[in-house]
């Protein structure tokens, strides 16, 4: 491994273009050796997270933080199904988009984007996932892991580099920064002559550091605030499991919904049932100055919690007067990657549907994240609630790009 940020950086530029061009099936290759390497090196790795859980205990590291870096068998058996699932999904470079162009013939062929970067705090087998992305994508990666994980990241850069040579692609097209090389983040994010995509994950305050700093374009990732509008007509057993449901995905529950807004016109005793449930299921409930004068053993709200994502298993309710109260309180505070609708009503969802800015919007059906989607479709590496074209789940698609080929009458 190189020592220094801009060694790492001018590394990668440079083996971007032996990465770019090596073959659909060498990549390939390399993903599946790379799950390999991860299922020789299990123990390795679990042995290394335990070190870092340890130190994490004697450095007071916030709770949250410490679900996403402690890994189990069963994660790391996600994210080695996760990069065999990559491995075998159709190459997304070099597709061609015929149309026609004056009195030539345009074609739009999918490259590389070249370089890109991924900041995470905690979660370690993003290393690995993200390298499997960058792989099928002809992408040259470097990680900037946060220092609570630092052996785990180190034991996966190791497998990392076991994984490129098995496969004989260039070792350095997936490098692991240093946890002490300054202020890297910085470094990383202004390096727009090198670096062509940031993609940081996390908390909040991570992301927005990333985006207040980033010369560099940044692939924003989201993670909770995500509402449910419970309409008139909406059926309670719905409303329970898709609330419930949203939650299950682990570490990061990035669906997860966080905020109901409930319709006046709703049964109190459906109210009733539905807080109950969620009580039962281990969830604290929070509401407005209306729900709380229903049900006053709900926890008050404080304005700036509408907006904010609480990373955890709590709700707030608030009462709204109908469909056009709940999309503008939506808009205005959600964090706008994936919200939802219950409702019997057409009219009502395609109201709701045209009005709502948000990337993904879910009716009668949980917005649960898995990063394993349907058979024959990329895995989602994380949701985006950037108001370009990279909105909702990001694919691999969202990182490549097209060049146009231009070819005359010979």
């Amino acid at each position: 491994m190189t020592s220094t940020v801009d060694s790492v950086i001018d590394t990668a530029r440079r083996f971007a273009y032996r990465l770019r061009v090596a073959s659909a099936e060498r990549r390939s290759q390399g993903i599946t050796q790379l799950a390999k390497c991860m299922e020789a090196r299990r123990d390795d790795i679990l042995e290394a997270n335990t070190l870092d859980l340890e130190a994490s205990r004697e450095m007071a590291i916030p709770a949250l933080t410490s679900s996403w870096l402690k890994l189990t068998p069963e994660r790391l058996s996600v994210a080695v199904s996760i990069l065999h699932r990559l491995a075998q999904c159709p190459d997304p470079l070099n597709q061609v988009s015929a149309a026609s162009y004056g009195g030539g013939r345009l074609a739009g062929q999918s490259m590389p984007l070249g370089v890109v970067a991924m900041i995470y705090e905690s979660f370690p087998e993003l290393a690995c996932i993200m390298a499997g992305f960058s792989l099928r994508t002809g992408n040259a990666l470097i990680l900037k892991g946060g220092g609570e994980a630092s052996h785990s990241n180190q034991v996966l850069a190791d497998v990392l580099q076991e994984a490129l040579q098995e496969a004989e692609l260039p070792e350095f097209s997936v490098q692991l920064l240093p946890t002490d090389a300054g202020d890297v983040i910085r470094e990383l994010v202004t390096a727009n002559q090198s670096i062509n995509l940031v993609i940081p994950y996390g908390r909040r305050s991570l992301v927005n550091q990333v985006v207040a700093q980033a010369t560099v374009p940044v692939l924003k990732t989201t993670l909770g605030n995500c509402y449910l509008y419970w309409g008139a007509s909406g059926q309670l057993g719905c409303v329970q499991s898709v609330i419930v449901d949203s939650h299950k995905s682990e570490p990061d529950a990035v669906n997860a919904i966080e905020k109901v807004l409930v319709d006046q016109r709703c049964d109190d005793h459906a109210l009733r049932e539905l807080l109950n449930t969620l009580v039962a299921e281990g969830f604290a409930l929070r509401g407005d100055e209306v729900m709380m004068a229903k049900f006053p053993e709900l926890a008050k709200v404080e304005d700036a919690e509408w907006t904010q994502a609480y990373l955890n298993r709590t709700v707030a309710f608030k009462m709204v007067q109908d469909v056009d109260d709940a999309a503008g309180w939506i808009n205005r505070c959600s964090s706008g990657h994936a919200d939802c609708l219950i409702t019997d009503s057409y009219s009502e969802s395609r109201r709701f549907t045209t009005a709502i800015a948000s990337a993904m919007v879910y009716i009668n059906t949980s917005p649960r994240f898995r990063r394993i989607s349907a058979q024959g479709y990329s895995p989602f590496l994380g949701m985006s609630n950037d108001r370009g074209h990279h909105r909702g789940p990001i694919t691999l698609e969202m990182l490549t790009t097209l060049k146009q080929v231009i070819q005359g009458p010979a």
